[in-house]
């Protein structure tokens, strides 16, 4: 292993030394990591080849360094040291920019082709529940009149504590107790523009139930399962097997029901849901068309409607290819908000039915490029081999001799033999040593001999098929101060990817290949997906540490659920959270939330901190403790233990 400081020091960081390859440019590092790609324009790099992100000055734009951002955290927090990497970086003139540019896009395609009907953009709480997002888009969002949309009563409750625009939409879905139920219609009976949308039959009889009781008529929603399935990784959520909505038939006993009871005047809304990062058009599309026809008849079934909710789907480019796969898509926010106005303005008028208001739900495309993560390199484990081998021992086996030999040949034979042969020998070496008849510093030369003959190799194996892999095999491990399982849950659990690329020294051209490993110590806590200049890979291109140079990562467009499901695997926490702008030219941090401490991650899993501590005073009393330490060093202990659960989970220098 070759160690490198590796905390983030609390005082200013270096400059990035200048690039050591002439021929390389910055443009050739932003073309590696793909940052005009998957960008959107928000993020790109710098002259002096450092990550920056493109925040509002004064109605203006500027281009502010992350690297520069990290200063000025440790600049100002010199004093008392409270802040470290990692930290989640939030960015509320993205979340404003892309709150507009959908209102306005769908506006802009709406009077281009004569639609008579509104846009009515709700956001989903579940795809990011902080606090500081509900609130930054109720805030920006009312000049749209931009709602919200919520899947259970906690929600519900967040919703009407910060959204208070009576002509944007509060949709509620979800399943629905009784006390849920009254606390929409309560709101509505307020003022505010509550739709409870029915997911299931059995629940209107509740809601009939409890909107008698309260004298208070609903606004209700039918959410249907279409035959339209989605597409990417979503895809079974939609279709005829989808878990949640009506089919058809149950939508026409529900229209029964509510005509019985002479309420057929409260259905005002058609909604579905094809699932999320839907990334093909053509399936948005035609789900919109069938969603059209249905409404077309529910209008003609005497219902007044108004409303169409297309659901949410609307996907993020994270690969920036623009194809249509699970981590992209294969169109703009401007064709799909055309395409969606089209085909429902379609389907109206060949019905001769009034346009109704569109309802969208996009989350994902709204928060993703809030967030990124930051965190420092700690370490490096190089499997790769270049050093010059030592001398074989006096007494070595005829095996160590024969690896030996294949590194004297490897420019006499073809680099497929070299590779058979060195494959065989280190084979035959394994067997000797688990059959006791070479020992551990033998077995640790012929690794030596091994890894160096296949670093070798991969510098020779560009068009041989069989050796494509080999080198993901000698890639680098670098070891990130984060958790996969806290920051970037999805990455684990679904293979999501995220963009990846180094904050600064982009001027340089990167020497090394590697992996990214967390600090959880779990197999699988790795990031092993890449997307480059030359499509996706198991590795990313990265710069070889330097002494007393803290090496950084971001990880961008992870604004959208890696926050809710993060968990606590090994008793890691949620990060510090800085939200950043930009005041009169100068970078404010406008809310830093410090990251949890042992003792918060403790108390989530049922331990007590003042038990732990007393529980912990009775090893430092302990008599047989007293005949170890005297009573000194045991207090010495006991304050060390108390300290670190009021620290920081991750890793500090």
């Amino acid at each position: 292993m070759n160690r490198r400081p590796a905390a983030v020091p609390p005082v200013p960081l270096p400059p990035s030394p200048a690039a050591t390859n002439p021929e390389w440019a910055i443009q050739d590092s932003k073309e590696l990591y793909g940052f005009d790609a998957w960008g959107h324009g928000f993020f790109g790099v710098n002259k002096d080849g450092e990550a920056t992100v493109r925040l509002q000055n004064n109605g203006d734009f500027a281009e502010v360094s992350l690297m520069q951002i990290i200063k000025g955290l440790l600049a100002k927090n010199t004093k008392n040291a409270n802040f470290h990497l990692p930290a989640l970086f939030r960015f509320p003139d993205l979340l404003y920019a892309r709150i507009k540019e959908l209102n306005e896009t769908f506006r802009e395609e709406m009077r281009n082709q004569g639609y008579k009907g509104r846009y009515r953009g709700v956001y989903p709480i579940k795809v990011n529940q902080q606090q500081q997002v509900v609130k930054e888009v109720t805030e920006y969002g009312r000049q749209y009149h931009y709602g919200l949309e919520v899947g259970s009563k906690p929600e519900l409750l967040a919703a009407l504590a910060f959204m208070h625009d009576r002509e944007a939409l509060l949709i509620c879905n979800g399943y629905k107790d009784a006390e849920f139920i009254d606390l929409a219609l309560q709101a509505k009976q307020l003022g505010l523009n509550v739709v409870l949308v029915l997911e299931m039959p059995p629940e209107l009889e509740l809601v009939m139930e409890r909107s008698k009781a309260l004298g208070i008529d609903p606004v209700l929603g039918l959410r249907i399962k279409l035959s339209t399935k989605g597409s990417g990784h979503w895809s079974e959520s939609a279709g005829d097997r989808s878990p949640f909505g009506l089919n058809f038939s149950q939508t026409i006993e529900v229209l029964d029901a509510l005509k019985k009871a002479n309420k057929l005047k409260c259905l005002r809304m058609l909604h579905y849901h094809q699932g999320s990062q839907i990334p093909k058009i053509s399936t948005i599309r035609l789900a919109a068309q069938e969603a059209a026809r249905v409404y077309v008849n529910l209008v003609k079934e005497g219902a007044p409607m108004g409303l169409l909710n297309l659901g949410g789907g609307l996907a993020v480019d994270y690969s920036g290819r623009r194809m249509a796969d699970e981590n992209s898509m294969n169109y703009s926010l401007r064709e799909y908000c055309a395409d969606l106005v089209e085909a429902v303005q379609k389907v109206m008028d060949e019905a001769d039915v009034p346009h109704p208001d569109i309802v969208t739900e996009s989350g994902r495309a709204i928060v993703s490029y809030y967030s990124v993560l930051v965190f420092n390199i700690l370490d490096v484990n190089r499997v790769a081999h270049e050093d010059q081998l030592p001398k074989l021992p006096r007494g070595c086996s005829d095996t160590l001799r024969s690896m030996m030999e294949v590194v004297q040949n490897m420019d006499k034979l073809a680099v497929r033999e070299t590779y058979h042969d060195i494959l065989f020998y280190r084979e035959e070496l394994l067997t000797l040593f688990r059959t006791g008849q070479v020992s551990l510093r033998e077995r640790a030369l012929g690794d030596q001999i091994y890894w160096n003959v296949l670093t070798k190799v991969a510098h020779r194996s560009d068009g041989v098929e069989e050796l494509d892999g080999l080198r993901t095999r000698l890639a680098d491990f670098y070891y990130g101060n984060f958790s996969m399982f806290q920051s970037l849950p999805d990455v684990w659990a679904i293979g999501q990817f995220f963009p990846v690329a180094p904050i600064h020294r982009l001027a340089e051209q990167p020497t090394r290949n590697a992996v990214i490993s967390d600090v959880t110590c779990d197999c699988e806590g790795v990031l092993n997906s890449f997307i480059t200049d030359e499509g996706k890979q198991s590795t990313i291109p990265l710069h070889a540490l330097k002494d007393n140079d803290p090496y950084m990562m971001g990880v961008f467009l992870v604004g959208a659920y890696q926050e809710t499901l993060g968990d606590l695997h090994n008793l890691l926490g949620d990060t510090s959270v800085v939200t950043v702008r930009i005041k009169s030219g100068k970078i404010s941090y406008s809310r830093q939330l410090e990251g949890d401490t042992a003792a918060e991650v403790l108390s989530y899993l049922e331990y007590v901190p003042r038990d732990l501590l007393r529980r912990f005073r009775t090893l430092t009393d302990d008599p047989a403790t007293a005949k170890r330490v005297d009573p000194e060093k045991a207090e010495a202990v006991y304050k060390n233990y108390r300290r670190n659960l009021k620290s920081y989970t991750y890793f500090r220098e």
